[in-house]
């Protein structure tokens, strides 16, 4: 019986065996490249992904075990034309060296400032503590991070209050 997963706002029906890593459905049969594989053991992150707004290392979690809850990867964030707060940010500060860990970063960063868009840096080294990232760009990824917040505190401020009743 196919696994339903709710990817970027689209279900889809997914006839592989439920233990199947989220990784492999996303990049294997949805083409949905911004997750990567690194270790496939869930200890370096380029592979993160956010469930219900929570940030999920999708080489070690079985497309059973998200089911019904919503999958947001990289590219569900934001498109070339409209590119989220976040890909905006770390475009703009040159964030990105290699670039291999940067959608896991992203995505780690992302589910970070949903919770709290004025982070301070401790709180954003130990979000991306389960990202692992030997290019060196690590301050340029920090203010890329603050820049994100920012950009996002603004929208927010831009949006018109709605009223309750």
């Amino acid at each position: 019986m196919p696994v339903k997963l709710d990817i970027n706002g689209t279900t889809h029906d997914i006839d592989a065996d439920p233990e199947t890593p989220l990784l492999y459905v996303l990049r294997d049969d949805l083409k949905l490249n911004a997750a990567k594989f690194g270790c496939g053991l869930g200890q370096c992150g380029a592979c993160t992904v956010m469930v219900d707004g929570e940030a999920v290392l999708s080489c070690v979690v079985p497309i059973v075990a998200i089911e019904g809850q919503k999958v947001t990867t990289l590219e569900g964030l934001g498109t070339l034309e409209a590119p989220a707060p976040i890909q905006t940010a770390f475009m703009e500060l040159q964030a990105a060296q290699c670039g291999y860990c940067i959608p896991g970063m992203m995505m780690s960063a992302q589910a970070l400032l949903q919770k709290n868009k004025q982070p301070s840096d401790a709180e954003i080294r130990d979000a991306l503590g389960t990202n692992l990232c030997r290019c060196g760009t690590h301050m340029r990824i920090l203010a890329a991070i603050h820049r994100a917040g920012e950009l996002m505190r603004s929208a927010s401020a831009d949006q018109p209050m709605k009223r309750a009743g």
